[in-house]
């Protein structure tokens, strides 16, 4: 299956929960989930049983269309981390935030991952001055993360939106278009809502 291209709002109504994937949106009154908190679907209002297979899917899918993933980038990045040392489903988000899209949204450069995703596919991000287009480069503690003159004025007007946005502890702001990668981030750095020990069950069973 490739990556979802139909509305972003029906994916956290089937959740049901707020994902902010469509950035601004999300906090305002035309966020449909704030009027249709359901699943889509003529079933959506039913109550349901659910397994605890489909507890462990519904976290590893709800992770999945946070960061934007398809199946088999996903399972890419489990592999990953389940053969490091250390505990999975930490390295697992790790590899995650780690990605430039996840980064350049981090650092308060574009309003959700995937207006990120586009900026850097579109060429508008430099990593230690080189300009690079794959949103799924790692970065790595010290690398620089710069927005090209180009791509400036874009991030300027979404930044007046959102003056009071703060980057996560392991990543730096040095200027208004120039950002850095302090330190590997740490779970309790991670404000994603996820339970991770159930992606790790659900790929172990």
């Amino acid at each position: 299956m490739g990556r979802h291209t139909t509305a972003s709002c029906k994916l956290c109504r089937r959740e049901k929960e707020k994902l902010f994937l469509k950035g601004e949106k999300c906090y305002t009154e035309k966020c449909p989930f704030s009027r249709r908190s359901y699943a889509p679907g003529q079933h959506g209002r039913l109550p349901l049983r659910v397994s605890e297979y489909g507890i462990r899917l519904r976290e590893k899918q709800k992770a999945r269309r946070i960061y934007g993933l398809t199946e088999r980038q996903f399972e890419g990045y489990f592999d990953k981390a389940s053969s490091r040392k250390g505990a999975t489903g930490n390295k697992l988000l790790e590899y995650l935030e780690r990605r430039l899209d996840n980064v350049v949204f981090r650092l308060g450069f574009a309003p959700s991952r995937q207006a990120a995703r586009q900026l850097v596919r579109h060429g508008g991000i430099d990593v230690n001055g080189t300009k690079t287009n794959i949103p799924a480069f790692q970065t790595k503690p010290g690398d620089l993360i710069k927005v090209r003159p180009k791509r400036v004025a874009l991030v300027k007007v979404h930044q007046e939106k959102a003056n009071d946005y703060a980057p996560p502890a392991w990543l730096t702001l040095k200027t208004e278009n120039e950002g850095q990668v302090a330190s590997l981030p740490k779970r309790e750095e991670i404000d994603t809502v996820l339970e991770e020990h159930l992606i790790v069950e659900y790929y172990s069973r």
